[in-house]
């Protein structure tokens, strides 16, 4: 299945070059280039206007900073990851990728005052089974990756949960929507370093100078237990999420309206996020040349930058068939 592929490849922000690899393998087009910074843009020729459809290839990650004298590694993260979610968890480090746990002082030897607080990440490492600094640095180097080794399992009613959900559902999405044809001159684009500042799409975007543009993401779902109905942001099992505004953009008033017409017409569902906190590539882009029109669509995700999402194939299908027609609607009109 191609969205287990993708979860299953190593892409944390600056180190894309093993899912970079894969996708390139799995995508045709006129013209396919690697630009420097390491996006990949796909261009199939048409004429009428630029569309620029773009999703990110990078994960969020580690960084090896430094090794301890017993052995163990220190490490820094790459990209928004809360310290709640990493003691204990398995990563993969490196491209050997060599196996590790994310480590800290047994509970039987904290103090009361340390149990009941939060553990920092200075106090944080990484076990990787060396018995010393040096046997340590014979398997890594400082400044190498690392990513959760978060499994790709599907259950309960249509359920995914993965590793890089965010934003590997916006992968999977892009290399389907490649294989229709459209009247326009598409650039899908596979982007880096989302992560760490929206950096790849900027580059991408000013060297297209697109038309219009469309993202799609992986984004926050919090309808789990303790979340009161109005604080849920998007659903689990609720359709393709659409973006207003969050800290990086604003979408086109009325590529945002067309949109929801065309999710009522089509009979798919939608529904709008309920916040305006985070960012996507459509910061980046909006904002290129002499500005972009934008919209974003996104796959809800439960526990969104942990080593484990979760997601429903039925959002995933909703997003996919939604951005088709969306795409084929930009063929017909003007905004």
């Amino acid at each position: 299945m191609l969205l287990k592929e993708l979860c299953q490849r190593s892409g944390p922000s600056g180190w894309e070059d093993d899912i970079r690899s894969f996708i390139l393998g799995q995508i045709k087009a006129d013209e396919i280039t690697v630009d420097t910074m390491g996006n990949i843009i796909a261009h199939k020729l048409g004429g009428g206007k630029k569309v620029m459809v773009a999703a990110h290839m990078d994960e969020v990650g580690f960084i090896v900073s430094g090794f301890t004298d017993e052995g163990f590694v220190r490490f820094k993260t790459v990209g928004g990851i809360l310290t709640t979610v990493l003691v204990s968890k398995k990563v993969l480090l490196g491209e050997k990728k060599v196996p590790g746990i994310i480590s800290a002082k047994a509970v039987h030897l904290q103090k009361r005052e340390e149990r009941e607080k939060l553990i920092p990440m200075s106090e944080l490492y990484i076990d990787i089974g060396a018995k010393n600094k040096e046997e340590a640095q014979n398997l890594l180097n400082l400044g190498d990756y690392g990513v959760f080794a978060g499994e790709y399992t599907e259950f309960g009613d249509g359920l995914v949960k993965s590793k890089a959900l965010d934003d590997r559902v916006g992968c999977a999405a892009l290399i389907e929507l490649m294989k229709n044809d459209y009247a326009n001159d598409m650039y899908f684009v596979f982007t880096v370093q989302e992560e760490v500042g929206l950096r790849g799409a900027i580059i991408a975007a000013n060297r297209i100078r697109p038309d219009y543009a469309l993202v799609i993401e992986g984004t926050t779902c919090s309808d789990v237990y303790g979340t009161k109905p109005h604080e849920t942001v998007t659903n689990l099992g609720g359709g393709a999420v659409m973006t207003a505004m969050d800290r990086a953009a604003v979408s086109d008033r009325r590529y945002f309206e067309m949109i929801k017409s065309l999710a009522e017409r089509e009979n798919i569902p939608l529904q709008i996020k309920r916040t305006s906190s985070g960012g996507t590539d459509a910061g980046s882009i909006q904002r290129s040349g002499g500005g972009v029109k934008t919209a974003v669509l996104a796959v809800p995700c439960r526990y969104i930058h942990s080593p484990v999402s979760v997601m429903s194939k039925s959002d995933f299908d909703s997003v996919c068939r939604l951005s088709a027609a969306v795409l084929k609607e930009l063929e017909r009109r003007e905004l």
